[in-house]
């Protein structure tokens, strides 16, 4: 046999052995994939296709969904309450978004500036992150803000008679919106990654300069931290939206003095497990999904005027 059928020969016998490596390189895959592939359909595109078949369905839980097609649409348009919790939520996630921002990136540039023992007070601002959404801290809230609660009882001390600020409309909502606030850490701990990622190289050319900490905070800090800012901001819109607990625990699930306190998503539990209107309750969803989608499309597009990514 000749040198050039030797080496035909050769890689035709290797060729085979990798053919068996690959296949057994792809069953390992598949193994260590399929709870993620079980986890995606069987709990998350399998449930988002049915809610959106009985979307269009008359189905309360005990019997099978009888097709209406659009009523559901139609009795969206026509829902007061639906349009009580859309304004509720939007005028939630309007103030309390942009608040817990700024007070996160406020205390990152606070604790950038070297302070000592970073590690423990770092850890002690991010634990009611941890805590915050939980239904201990909402209960907590509600003893804080009652009528007999501690603000109270501190405006007390100044001969101030405080009112019951979650049985009050007009500043239940604004409760939730500290709660939201007070619930920093996750989006200061990304700043302040952020801000580590910066080279000191530019501050000290513009203290140089004679720039002042204010301009090196808008030339220098914002301009180089935009992507975390647009992260921190999409991931917090996306939460707001979602928000349930904190209005459902502090409002006994009613949502709250003249729906005060009637996030989207509670109107949607009421809807669904209150009332056992689950198609209607799958509209809701739905339409909560379009809402998200669509300003977190415009917050992208938008993006690419005041984020600025260093290329």
């Amino acid at each position: 046999m000749s040198a050039l059928g030797e080496f035909r020969t050769l890689a035709r016998s290797r060729g085979k052995g990798a053919g068996r490596d690959d296949k057994k390189d792809n069953k390992a895959a598949a193994l260590f994939l399929a709870p993620w592939l079980i986890g995606l359909f069987g709990i998350t595109l399998g449930p988002m296709i049915a809610s959106l078949y009985l979307a269009f369905t008359d189905y309360n839980l005990l019997q099978d969904p009888k097709w209406t097609g659009l009523d559901n649409i139609r009795r969206m348009l026509q829902d007061e309450r639906l349009l009580s919790s859309l304004k509720v939520t939007f005028g939630y996630v309007v103030v309390s978004v942009p608040l817990q921002l700024i007070v996160a990136l406020a205390l990152a540039l606070l604790l950038d500036r070297g302070v000592r023992g970073l590690p423990f007070y770092r850890s002690v601002i991010y634990l009611p992150s941890l805590l915050g959404a939980s239904v201990a801290i909402a209960v907590l809230w509600r003893l804080v803000f009652g009528s007999d609660g501690l603000v109270n009882a501190f405006l007390g001390l100044f001969g101030i008679d405080g009112t019951g600020w979650i049985s009050d409309p007009d500043t239940a909502l604004g409760t939730l919106v500290l709660l939201h606030t007070w619930t920093f850490g996750a989006p200061m701990v990304i700043f302040l990654a952020g801000l580590r990622q910066i080279p000191r190289e530019l501050y000290e050319a513009a203290a140089t300069d004679g720039a002042s900490r204010w301009r090196q905070l808008r030339s220098i800090t914002l301009p180089l931290l935009s992507p975390i800012i647009f992260f921190n901001l999409v991931l917090g819109l996306i939460g707001s939206f979602q928000s349930f607990t904190q209005g459902f625990i502090v409002s006994n699930g009613t949502g709250g003095p003249n729906d005060s306190t009637l996030f989207f998503s509670l109107y949607l539990y009421q809807e669904g497990f209150a009332s056992f209107r689950m198609g209607y309750a799958s509209a809701l969803a739905w339409l909560l999904l379009i809402i998200v989608g669509v300003l977190t499309a415009l917050n992208f597009w938008a993006s690419k005027y005041w984020v600025f990514y260093n290329d």
